[in-house]
C-alpha cells in the first residue's frame, strides 16, 4: 500500500539532487488546464507549487455587464459536470434579492434536477478515479447512466451538458410526461448498475490499496482551508448546506449525511458513492410528492422578472411588454446585498451579489469550492509518491472551470 510520509529536512547537497517535474498544465491526469511544479526526491514529493489561470475567463466581470437573466449560461461553465446545480444556485440568489416566493411544486422539481446533477457529477468523479488508478472498466459501466441523466436534461430544457436550465422564478416549461417517464425509468434501472459499479471497485484489491491512505487531510486542516462538500465530510465533519441552511424545500426530505474518518482518497470515494444512494432516495421522495400535486405550476408569479412564454408574446400585448422590458434590461432590480449558497456536487457553491438597482449586478462573486481545495493540494501530497498525487487530485474532483472565474 502506498503511504503518506513526511519528508525529512534536506541538506544543501541533497537539495541539489532534487528533480523538478511539471505535472500539467496539459496532462490527462490533471483533469483540466492547471499546473503543479513538483519537487521530487526520488519518488517522494518534497514540495508542490500549484498554478491556476490558464483558462481565466473573467466570468465575474462578464456577469457584471450582463442583465440578470443572461448570467445563467455563464454559470454553466463553472462545474460543467453538474451544470444544473450552478444554474439553480444563481436563480435562487436573484430570487432572494427580489423576494420571490417559489411554489412548492417548483422547489421539488428543482430538487429532482439538482440531485440528478449530483449523481452525474459523482459518477464522473469516482469512475475517473478508477481510470487514474488503472481500473478503467468501472468508467464504462456508468457512462451509459450519465447519458440517461443527460437525456432527462434534454427532455426538460433541450440541452445536455451546459444546460442553461430553468429561469429566475422556476422553469421555462413544465416537465413533460416523457420527462417523468425517463426519471422513473432511471430510478428503476440505475440502482442495479450502481451496485455493479461498487462491487467492481470494492473487490479490486489493487484499486483499494492504491487509494487508501493517499492524500489525507484532517478535519481541523480541512476546516481551516474552508473545505465543504464531500471532501470535508470525508474528513469526518457532517456539514451539508441542504441540512444546515435548507433551501428549495430540502427541509421536507429525509436523508443521511455520509461521513468518513481519515479524509483520504478512499474516504472521499466512499462518501461520494453513498451520496449517490442518498440522492436516489431524495429524488424518489420528490417524485412521490409531485405525483400528489396538480400539474401546471412551474414558475413563480413574478411577471417583472420571468420571461413569458413565447407563444404569449406573439399574441398578447402585456406579455410582449414584459418580454421587452426584461430582455432590454428595463426591469427595476432592487438595491441590496445578498449571499446564497447551495450544496453543489463539489461543496458549497455560493453567489455574493451586490445590486445598485441597475440592469446588471454592481458586483458578483462566485464562491467556487474547487478553487479552495486546490490551495490545500500541496499540503495533502507532501511526502507522498507521485502516483499518490494523481489519485489525490482525482478524488478532490478538481474542475478547472470552477477554479477560474
Amino acid at each position: 500500500m502506498l503511504t503518506h510520509k513526511e519528508p525529512k529536512e534536506l541538506t544543501e547537497l541533497e537539495e541539489q539532487h532534487l528533480t523538478t517535474l511539471n505535472l500539467g498544465p496539459t496532462h490527462p491526469a490533471t483533469h483540466g488546464v492547471f499546473q503543479n511544479i513538483v519537487q521530487m526526491d526520488g519518488e517522494r514529493i518534497v514540495s508542490a507549487e500549484p498554478t491556476v489561470g490558464y483558462i481565466h475567463r473573467a466570468f465575474e466581470k462578464i456577469a457584471e455587464r450582463r442583465p440578470f437573466y443572461q448570467i445563467t449560461p455563464l454559470t454553466d461553465r463553472l462545474n460543467y459536470c453538474s451544470s444544473p446545480l450552478n444554474n439553480m444556485g444563481w436563480h435562487m440568489t436573484v430570487e432572494k434579492l427580489i423576494g420571490a416566493e417559489i411554489p412548492k411544486r417548483v422547489q421539488y422539481m428543482r430538487i429532482v434536477v439538482m440531485e440528478l446533477a449530483r449523481i452525474a457529477d459523482h459518477l464522473v468523479c469516482n469512475s475517473i478515479l478508477g481510470v487514474d488508478a488503472g481500473a478503467f472498466t468501472g468508467f464504462t459501466y456508468v457512462f451509459q447512466d450519465r447519458e440517461k441523466i443527460y437525456d432527462i436534461y434534454e427532455e426538460i430544457c433541450g440541452a445536455r451538458l451546459t444546460t442553461n436550465i430553468g429561469r429566475i422564478g422556476g422553469f421555462e416549461r413544465d416537465f413533460s410526461p416523457r420527462a417523468f417517464e425517463l426519471i422513473e425509468a432511471f430510478l428503476k434501472e440505475f440502482p442495479k448498475h450502481m451496485k455493479e459499479f461498487q462491487a467492481l471497485f470494492d473487490s479490486n484489491r489493487i484499486f483499494i490499496d492504491r487509494i487508501k491512505g493517499a492524500g489525507p487531510i484532517s478535519a481541523e486542516r480541512a476546516l481551516n482551508y474552508s473545505f465543504t462538500g464531500p471532501n470535508l465530510r470525508a474528513a469526518g465533519v457532517d456539514y451539508d448546506v441542504r441540512v444546515a441552511k435548507p433551501y428549495s424545500g430540502y427541509e421536507d426530505f429525509q436523508f443521511e449525511i455520509p461521513v468518513g474518518t481519515n479524509g483520504d482518497t478512499y474516504d472521499r470515494y466512499v462518501v461520494r458513492n453513498e451520496e449517490i444512494w442518498q440522492s436516489l432516495s431524495i429524488i424518489q421522495q420528490a417524485m412521490d410528492k409531485l405525483k400528489k400535486m396538480p400539474a401546471g405550476e412551474y414558475h413563480a408569479n413574478i411577471p417583472d422578472f420571468y420571461l413569458p412564454p413565447k407563444q404569449e408574446v406573439y399574441r398578447n400585448m402585456e406579455a410582449l411588454i414584459y418580454h421587452f422590458k426584461i430582455v432590454m434590461g428595463e426591469t427595476e432590480i432592487p438595491k441590496g446585498e445578498v449571499y446564497h449558497g447551495i450544496e453543489a456536487a463539489n461543496g458549497e457553491l455560493g453567489f455574493y451579489l451586490v445590486s445598485d438597482g441597475g440592469r446588471a449586478p454592481f458586483r458578483l462573486h462566485f464562491r467556487r469550492p474547487c478553487f479552495i481545495y486546490y490551495q490545500a493540494y500541496p499540503e495533502m501530497i507532501k511526502g507522498a509518491y507521485l502516483s499518490d498525487a494523481v489519485v489525490t487530485m482525482s478524488s478532490l474532483n478538481l474542475i478547472a472551470g470552477e477554479m477560474d472565474a
